[in-house]
């Protein structure tokens, strides 16, 4: 259901709301955000909220600097890390120019395009963000550290596992900004945790990710740690995966609820076919190969029934929940072009009616695996080359924003791979963005 500004104003009235944040997702996945006053909301649906778009790298040039936000009402929340009294609500935005047309990088554009065209054709989807990350300790400054908050290991309880109440606590922050958790514990390495939510339709999701990232980030913060969502932030410690869960419906029906010939083995075929092409999507850093291939993360490309090594499975799921799993994406993607490349890949596997290979249940990351299975891109320089190549992701993409995107990784390659110390480049530049 569609909010009207009535039934907004009605709820920031009782909430006695006096700051709101217009939230827009750069090309390369960070939230950005800026904050207006309760009473200019109407102006700002109306007319939009100018901002410099040339000091947000990838969106403008100084010589066309201004774009406009647009918020979307039906994603307002309340923000219950703020002060309850003159509280704080979140709008997530659209992106245009002044003159009305659509910004090539709006990301959740882009989304809601890939999701319209295949609603054209009977299709609908869910997409369920699994999400990794560790807890880190902070020093007599609050600044972050690399000590682990504790050492506990997978499934753990607590005293060994020390991030019990946090993780609580993002539960109920999560409950009161209108995403479900479902699942929370303890992972596999030191202060690493998980916590999943409720699938939804791919531009909630999306939204609800970025909110997810947020919301564990200021928990963390008013307990004293740190939370990164790095690929890899202790090298011999596991790395953290965006696992994401995608089940496809034809006219309401859920199709990895059929056998796979009746489509969802196609869906998948298109996914398999397109991954290379667009693995810098879903692995954006240069330590984001680093997890690839180690302790469960796929590296290569296959995929099988319940087998966590495979970088496609098919969970043991009845009904509603059956699904397909896609292992290899990290949290330092882009969701809105994550899952849109995704969903056209899947999309394309159904039109042309793709088949699927034959699974690989063994263990993908033995020897044997290697020499049977075909790799995703090895590094972050791999995976660019992969892209620019492919006639597929421009399909996608706009030309201006795949062109900035990738010029950057490459800029990222070549500054990683010439390091002397890639740790300590990795820390400086990324550990406390992602």
């Amino acid at each position: 259901m569609k909010r009207t500004l009535g039934e907004v104003k009605a709820l920031m009235d009782d909430w006695e709301v006096k700051f709101v944040r217009l939230c827009f997702c750069d090309i390369f996945g960070s939230l950005k955000n800026i904050a207006i006053m309760a009473d200019q909301l109407e102006d700002a649906l109306e007319y939009g909220v100018s901002f410099d778009a040339s000091s947000v790298e990838g969106f403008g040039k100084v010589n066309e600097s201004d774009l406009l936000l647009h918020p979307d009402l039906d994603t307002f929340a309340i923000l219950p890390w703020r002060p309850a009294q003159r509280s704080v609500a979140r709008f997530y935005c659209s992106v245009s120019y002044p003159d009305g047309r659509p910004f090539e990088g709006d990301g959740r554009r882009i989304l809601s395009d890939a999701v319209s065209r295949a609603a054209e054709g009977g299709y609908s989807f869910l997409i369920g963000p699994e999400c990794e990350f560790y807890l880190f300790e902070t020093d007599e400054r609050g600044e972050a550290t690399l000590r682990p908050f504790d050492r506990a290991g997978y499934f753990d309880l607590a005293p060994l596992d020390r991030g019990e109440n946090v993780r609580r606590d993002i539960c109920f922050a999560l409950e009161e900004l209108g995403i479900v958790p479902q699942r929370s514990h303890h992972e596999s390495g030191p202060g690493q945790n998980e916590i999943d939510f409720s699938p939804s339709a791919p531009l909630a999701a999306a939204d609800d990710y970025l909110t997810f990232k947020m919301a564990v980030k200021a928990i963390a913060s008013s307990n004293g740690l740190f939370a990164s969502f790095l690929p890899k932030p202790l090298k011999e410690e596991s790395g953290s995966g965006l696992h994401v869960n995608i089940s496809v419906h034809r006219n309401g029906d859920n199709l990895f609820a059929k056998d796979l010939e009746e489509g969802a083995g196609a869906f998948m075929a298109g996914i398999l076919e397109h991954i290379k092409e667009i693995t810098v999507f879903l692995n954006p850093l240069p330590g984001s190969y680093d997890r690839l291939g180690a302790k469960e993360a796929p590296s290569l490309v296959s995929w099988s029934r319940q087998n966590r090594s495979s970088l496609v499975r098919l969970p043991f799921a009845r009904g509603r929940s059956c699904r397909m799993e896609l292992r290899s994406p990290d949290c330092a993607c882009n969701p809105y072009f994550a899952f849109s490349l995704l969903l056209a890949a899947g999309m394309e596997g159904l039109e042309k009616s793709l088949v699927l290979g034959a699974s690989y249940d063994q263990d993908s990351n033995s020897k044997e695996a290697h020499s049977l299975l075909s790799g995703l891109p090895t590094n972050l320089g791999e995976a660019v080359e992969e892209a620019r190549a492919s006639a597929f992701v421009r399909s996608v993409l706009p030309e201006r924003t795949l062109d900035s995107f990738l010029s950057l990784k490459e800029r990222q390659w070549v500054e990683y791979s010439g390091s002397a110390d890639r740790d300590m480049l990795e820390r400086r530049r990324y550990f406390e963005h992602i």
